[in-house]
């Protein structure tokens, strides 16, 4: 049954601008429309409040100022309000359209979470409601439905419907709630809420977060009974149980936390979302990542066996009636991890279950399918940013959700600036809040030969180990400035651009050129010798014109002298 077709507001426009075109949900305080802003051509939700509502003019009132004071929170983790306007008896508000699905879908889809992903989701949610209380306004409606995952994974907090400022005008504290009345989702009230004997403040919320991160974390909520009335009993006079008890993965750090967010007497909670955010932060960097990521007991993760949608309403209490209930009235408080027993159901005596299961089939349809949050919201498939440069791969990464850090490594094969791996690998599935680690190539590596000249040989070799270079081909040459065993000369020459590795061929000092033995040779051939080995020859005393064969020399063969010495031989006259 589609219950838009007998919805009189479909294809309206409310105050000439806005168009409505499909009803998406309704709850206990208002309808929510898909529209169209047909001045800006935008997609955006209209929030009508319910006629027996909008009929009151002191709510109304208080409702258009508090949604005023709601559109100048400007927050990534909060549904933007855009406009609230009256026409023709109906008071709505424009408001962002979040395409996307519910945290109610995920939790009644796969039951508790590991504790990476509860804190993924809930630490947005304690900094939209942190920003929301340190700009003095309080929620009062903190629940899984209002908090919506949008199509890129982002979180969100919707529904500041029944958001009050912490102090009016006066400076004194406000409420929207009258004597006898309560505005909220039961499951989530906190208990001060319930006995209305005090002005609440932004603890409320802080309570219902630590009653939703109890759900994450276990898959069920901790308080539940078969009518209201057990419900806000249990919230006056019971603790929330640790959620440890139900699942054993959950360590004494969040514990801790949990008790302390739903302590009874408000004075002992944390003094705001943001105190209670720094918290979680504080435990999850205790935490390793075995801790953080181990799944919950399948008993946890099947679908829970108590209703889990609650639509926020109107409940009128008596102070007596909820301080006074009969203990003949309230069943036996099961133990937190005792499944409700399934009731067999009955046939319907009215078409109103009809019509709500029509609105829950809309609501299905619209927020998508049972697989989406694990595989769009918290995962994704990791990108291809191979070869791009940093500016590129930041877009591509954007686009899908995830935040790079970038490194830079040298690469024979990939130019300067490109990116030449990354970490997850292309194709594998990445949690969006985990950073990507992205390499950009610093281009081929090169090592300048160091200074090696007058080196001895082992020196020379540790010197260019020490630069990434090996020793090539090593010869010999005499060298007279050169002592033996040093360095001569490196080729390729010093200040010369390697690759890492690269060999040099090392000359080295053999010392001071032997003076050659003459005896017995020509003059001529005296000279020929001493001229190729590096010396010239000298002739003296009586046989200076001597012709005949060397009889003597000076140094003797053998000596060490350098080149260019001169080497004296005396030569017979016949």
């Amino acid at each position: 049954m589609d219950t838009t077709l007998d919805d009189p507001l479909i294809g309206t426009l409310l105050d000439g601008r806005y168009r409505i075109e499909q009803r998406i949900a309704a709850g206990g305080m208002a309808t929510v429309y898909r529209g169209t802003d047909t001045r800006l051509d935008r997609v955006l939700a209209l929030k009508v409040m319910h006629p027996s509502l909008a009929g009151d003019r002191d709510f109304t009132d208080r409702f258009i100022r508090e949604a005023k004071a709601v559109a100048r929170l400007a927050h990534p983790n909060v549904v933007n309000v855009f406009d609230q306007g009256a026409d023709n008896g109906h008071v709505f508000l424009a408001m962002e359209y979040v395409p996307g699905r519910t945290l109610r879908d995920l939790l009644r889809d796969r039951g508790a979470l590991s504790i990476r992903a509860a804190l993924d989701i809930l630490e947005p949610v304690l900094a939209a409601l942190g920003a929301a209380h340190r700009a003095g306004l309080v929620h009062r409606d903190v629940k899984p439905e209002n908090v919506l995952i949008t199509d890129g994974g982002l979180v969100k907090v919707a529904d500041f419907g029944l958001v009050r400022l912490l102090t009016g005008s006066d400076g004194t504290a406000t409420s929207t709630s009258t004597a006898g009345t309560v505005l909220g989702t039961v499951s989530y009230l906190a208990p001060e809420q319930i006995r209305q004997d005090a002005p609440t403040d932004q603890r409320v919320d802080v309570y219902a977060a630590g009653i939703l991160l109890y759900e994450l974390l276990t898959g069920a909520k901790p308080h539940t009974g078969d009518n209201p009335m057990q419900v806000i009993y249990r919230h006056l006079n019971e603790d929330v149980p640790p959620p440890s008890a139900a699942t054993p993965t959950v360590g004494p750090e969040l514990d801790a936390i949990v008790a302390a967010a739903t302590a009874r007497d408000p004075q002992a909670r944390p003094y705001d979302a943001v105190e209670l955010l720094a918290a979680l932060q504080r435990a999850r960097r205790e935490l390793t990542p075995a801790q953080l990521d181990a799944e919950p007991p399948a008993s946890s993760r099947t679908t829970p066996q108590y209703p889990t949608g609650e639509a926020t309403s109107v409940l009128h209490l008596e102070r007596t009636s909820v301080q006074q209930v009969p203990e003949g009235l309230l069943a036996r408080p099961r133990p937190f991890d005792e499944p409700l027993p399934v009731r067999k159901p009955r046939r319907p005596r009215s078409r109103r279950p009809l019509v709500w299961g029509a609105v829950l089939a809309v609501l299905l349809g619209l927020f998508g399918g049972t697989t989406y949050f694990l595989s769009g919201a918290l995962y994704t498939t990791m990108p291809s940013v191979l070869g791009q440069s940093q500016a590129q791969a930041v877009t591509t990464l954007d686009g899908a959700g995830l935040q790079g850090v970038f490194g830079q490594q040298f690469s024979e094969t990939v130019p300067d600036g490109q990116v030449l791996a990354t970490d997850p690998e292309v194709g594998a599935q990445v949690r969006k809040s985990d950073p990507v680690k992205v390499t950009l190539s610093k281009g081929p590596e090169r090592i300048a030969v160091p200074e090696l000249d007058g080196l001895p040989l082992d020196q020379a070799r540790q010197t260019l180990s020490d630069h990434r270079l090996t020793a090539g081909a090593v010869t010999g040459e005499y060298d007279d400035e050169v002592a033996a065993g040093s360095v001569v000369s490196a080729s390729p020459a010093a200040g010369k651009p390697l690759p890492v590795g690269s060999p040099v061929a090392l000359v080295v000092s053999k010392g001071m050129t032997p003076v050659p033995s003459v005896l017995g040779m020509s003059k001529d051939d005296a000279e020929k010798t001493l001229t190729d080995a590096g010396f010239q020859l000298q002739t003296s005393g009586i046989n200076l014109f001597g012709t005949g064969k060397a009889t003597g020399q000076n140094p003797t063969a053998g000596q060490p002298r350098p080149q260019g010495s001169t080497v004296t031989v005396n030569f017979s006259l016949f």
